[in-house]
């Protein structure tokens, strides 16, 4: 596939849309704020690891040789985000008979195991926090003498020490003052913890000896170190979920600046292009962890839904988007997923029918490749794969060639899923396969016969167990789960 388009990516940073241009040529080093792993990921949080790795996929696509790193944060995130609270997995761990080390391994294979199921490709690497405290330690001792000060419940950042401190979130100083809870002796409420000293008389399963005391690394710390141990400063392109931009990244740009400054580098912000995307709404009320009963993905397998219907319902929006989450809307995706997964199989068949190409698979390329290139416009991309599929006047050949390219990028798995892939038995369902295609087969006969009233019965009795009967689908699709 051609890769002449040059690839446009918006900036949070700058608030532009910007042409990519690499710090290395040829290469393209993207860094993605992962899970804390004190509790099971939900589908607004697989957010962020769709675009990520759609944003991989396509600097994959241009060319480009990618080193993504995607950490896992297993100590030092507080509850609030900023400098109060306890430590999401200190108090998971105080709540549970497992050890923190236990809780953390736990959550995490969950995480991957969503990450496999949403056919999200496996980074360069998977930075653990707690493997990197040394690193930390060093890299805060490089910054502390100019821009952080001691307190007893920690060393602090002193955000005045750098300029323009909160320019990705760009929010007034009293907005952002509203949001950080105070600390008895912080200079400025924006202040933020570099290190936590663990309370005298406490005793934390995770903690280590520093130049400041026994403790633990703030999480904003994490990045930063892990992000110039494995790509350098600078590096390309940093991610992460927008309620990011408004206090982690800020702060993890602050410590790059001050790291940069000390050390002699000249690396900005980090990264030269910081990337969010928007948020998943639920307007059930089920999106937070706080809930108790929070949307997941294996609650979606249960109810019958393969995940990649999620991943295409997340590319459906532009990343940037907000994205709203209703059962209805997961099922609209579901069809559309079974209409392109059909007509790619359809394609199969004859893949090795070659032909010269075609002007339409040939603008076609072109058209995909912008739509890509335009600040992953996904939505776009998503409609010239259904006109391919739909192109009656190309070898079948041709059409399978590019639409396997093009789900290279997008990542839905269309020449390897097939209907019974995607037909998932919901885990509450009353009927096996074979019972709903038996009475199906009754039905059949009950019509031959014109007896309509036992027709209808069977019909209702499928619909109590669970069983929409389609009739006359075009997809050939003669039954689906309800959710």
């Amino acid at each position: 596939m051609p890769h002449t388009t040059p690839l446009k990516l918006y900036n949070s940073l700058t608030r532009k849309t910007e042409v990519f241009h690499p710090v290395h040529k040829g290469q393209a080093k993207v860094y993605s704020c992962g899970p804390t792993v004190y509790n099971y990921p939900h589908i607004g949080n697989m957010r962020a690891y769709v675009f990520a790795d759609t944003l991989g996929r396509t600097l994959s696509l241009k060319g480009y040789a990618l080193t993504h790193v995607i950490n896992i944060t297993d100590v030092g995130h507080l509850t609030d985000d900023a400098d109060a609270g306890e430590d999401k997995l200190e108090k998971a761990a105080a709540a549970s008979t497992q050890s923190i080390w236990d809780i953390a391994k736990h959550y995490t294979e969950a995480y991957w195991a969503d990450i496999a199921a949403l056919n999200i490709r496996e980074p360069a690497h998977w930075s653990i926090a707690t493997d990197y405290v040394p690193q930390m330690i060093e890299f805060a001792e490089t910054i502390a003498a100019q821009h952080c000060y001691e307190l007893d419940s920690g060393l602090y950042f002193d955000v005045s020490s750098i300029d323009q401190y909160g320019s990705l979130a760009r929010h007034k100083t009293d907005d952002l003052e509203g949001r950080i809870d105070s600390v008895d002796g912080k200079r400025q409420p924006q202040d933020f913890a570099i290190w936590r000293k663990t309370p005298p008389g406490e005793k934390r399963q995770m903690e280590w000896d520093s130049p400041w005391g026994k403790g633990a690394p703030g999480w904003h710390l994490e990045c930063s170190v892990m992000s110039e141990k494995l790509l350098g400063l600078p590096f390309d392109i940093h991610t992460g979920g927008i309620d990011h931009r408004e206090i982690h990244h800020p702060n993890e740009i602050a410590q790059n600046q001050a790291f940069c400054g000390a050390g002699g580098h000249a690396c900005g912000s980090g990264a030269n292009i910081w990337m969010h995307n928007n948020f998943l709404i639920d307007r059930t009320g089920k999106m937070s962890k706080s809930s108790g009963e929070f949307l997941r993905l294996p609650l979606l397998i249960e109810k019958g839904v393969h995940p990649l219907a999620y991943r295409l319902m997340c590319l459906q929006a532009h990343y940037r988007s907000e994205l709203e989450f209703s059962w209805d809307n997961l099922a609209a995706a579901l069809t559309r997923l079974k209409r392109l997964v059909l007509g790619a199989q359809k394609l199969k068949e004859h893949e090795d029918e070659r032909d010269i190409s075609h002007p339409l698979i040939l603008q076609a390329k072109a058209d995909f490749e912008a739509a890509m290139s335009d600040d992953l416009n996904t939505p776009k991309a998503l409609i010239t794969v259904e006109q391919v599929i739909a192109m009656k006047r190309v070898c079948d050949g041709d059409r399978y060639r590019l639409v396997m390219q093009m789900d290279e990028v997008l990542g839905l798995d269309l020449l390897h899923l097939d209907r019974e892939d995607l037909r998932i038995r919901p885990a509450d369902a009353q009927l096996t396969e074979e019972e709903v295609l038996a009475r199906m087969m009754e039905r059949q006969a009950a019509r031959d016969e014109r007896d309509f009233e036992r027709s209808d019965r069977i019909r209702d009795e499928l619909t109590d167990a669970g069983i929409e009967l389609m009739d006359g689908d075009p997809l050939g699709w003669e039954w689906k789960l309800s959710l």
